[in-house]
């Protein structure tokens, strides 16, 4: 049978667990509905238009593969006759 000075611990530490949970719980509710109070009510984005037309960003992505296939050509077939 467990003493009578561990029981009394083992209350106190289960009440003040409680009470300190208790504490942290209502200030976070607090914290949180303080900032949802201050927060702007959402919008949904606009939606803008694109910066170039889609002929130009065709010709962009094209450029760019084919910049990356000249520039990692080499490194891409050493690797193939590595066996990687």
């Amino acid at each position: 049978m467990i003493s009578v000075l561990a029981q009394e611990r083992l209350l106190g530490a289960a009440l003040g667990s409680i009470f300190t949970g208790m504490i942290v719980f209502e200030q976070r509710r607090s914290i949180y509905g303080l900032i949802s109070e201050n927060q702007p009510e959402y919008k949904p984005p606009q939606m803008q238009e694109p910066m170039f037309g889609k002929k130009t960003r065709v010709e962009l992505a094209h450029l760019w593969n084919k910049t990356v296939d000249q520039t990692l050509g080499p490194v891409i077939a050493y690797l193939s006759s590595r066996g990687w």
